[in-house]
């Protein structure tokens, strides 16, 4: 003999299929939020990409330090304020990326950070990284500007220690580079003393030599075709491209070699593919669906019985 449907089976089914189509169904819309944002990602990286390159000074406007946006700096680098980022891996291999500041002018301090490339790191006992040497003078720098440098997750953060804090001052008192996990440019500009401009600057290519005319920011540059001079500021008519085979940085800047000074300047992308998030979310609510169907089977059945029992009447 059959063993009897029990009201109490049936009531945890349906609190169990309940609870699963709630469950699936909000994995969907989270699924959708991310495809969503991932959608934002790529129109903003596809929107900074198509304005035209700008060069980057202290006078520079706000509206302008627009991020993916391809943007040029002259200045002088500042080695004594580099800062090395650690576990920034490239192609698996663990590293750091290199950070220093270009100082845009000397009178107000006005200064760029630059990420000027990847390193691989030492192995434990064999001492510090070998930094590349820094160019002297003023330099031309290509680039794709950030709002800010990448972050990476730190667990020791949960517990409220920074375990890889900056140091109150730069340069460091015992001489060495120091490596941190991340780096807010508020918390940098205090270190250094520095007027950072509020955006970061991925290098893109090896520096070129820059000749400066005086405070009138006039800039000459040499060409291909012979000499040019071209005014240091903010504009949408600067001429400049990304790093090509040939290491030409831009139409009127000759750099000094193509990636000679041993950094990699493979940048890593945001994740973009939006179309997984949203193959996902199909795949939530279709589960979340046939939990639903299930739900309704169940409570079907449950129906069905209690009219059965009904019809039925009382047992003599």
């Amino acid at each position: 003999m059959a063993r009897p449907h029990s009201t109490r089976y049936t009531v945890t089914a349906l609190l169990l299929l309940g609870i699963a189509v709630v469950i699936l169904v909000s994995l969907g819309q989270w699924q959708l939020r991310r495809s969503d944002e991932r959608r934002a990602i790529l129109d903003a990286i596809e929107a900074g990409r198509k304005q035209a390159p700008v060069m980057l000074t202290p006078a520079t406007p706000s509206d302008d330090l627009t991020p993916w946006r391809v943007a040029q700096a002259t200045g002088v680098w500042q080695p004594q304020f580099s800062v090395l980022l650690d576990n920034r891996n490239h192609e698996g291999r663990p590293g750091y990326w290199l950070a220093t500041p270009l100082l845009l002018d000397a009178s107000s301090r006005q200064a760029l950070l630059l990420l000027r490339g990847w390193l691989p790191r030492v192995m434990p006992g064999q001492g510090e990284p070998a930094l590349p040497a820094t160019p002297q003078g003023p330099q031309i720098i290509t680039g794709e500007m950030a709002d800010r440098v990448p972050r990476m997750f730190e667990l020791w953060s949960l517990g409220g220690q920074d375990q890889s804090a900056l140091p109150a001052t730069l340069p460091a008192t015992d001489g060495k580079v120091p490596q941190v996990q991340n780096l807010p440019l508020d918390a940098y500009a205090r270190a250094t003393g520095l007027n950072l401009l509020p955006v970061v600057l991925a290098q893109s290519s090896q520096s070129g030599q820059s000749g400066q005319s005086g405070q009138s920011g006039q800039t000459s540059q040499s060409g291909q075709n012979g000499q040019t001079s071209q005014t240091s500021q903010s504009s949408p008519d600067v001429q400049t491209r990304q790093a090509g085979p040939g290491g030409q940085t831009s139409q009127n800047a000759q750099p000094s070699q193509a990636d000679g000074d041993g950094l990699v300047r493979d940048w890593p992308q945001p994740s973009v593919d939006f179309q997984k998030n949203t193959s996902y979310a199909i795949q939530w609510f279709a589960f979340g669906l046939i939990a639903a169907i299930a739900w309704l089977v169940v409570l079907g059945g449950a129906i069905k019985r209690m009219r059965q029992r009904a019809g039925q009447g009382p047992r003599p």
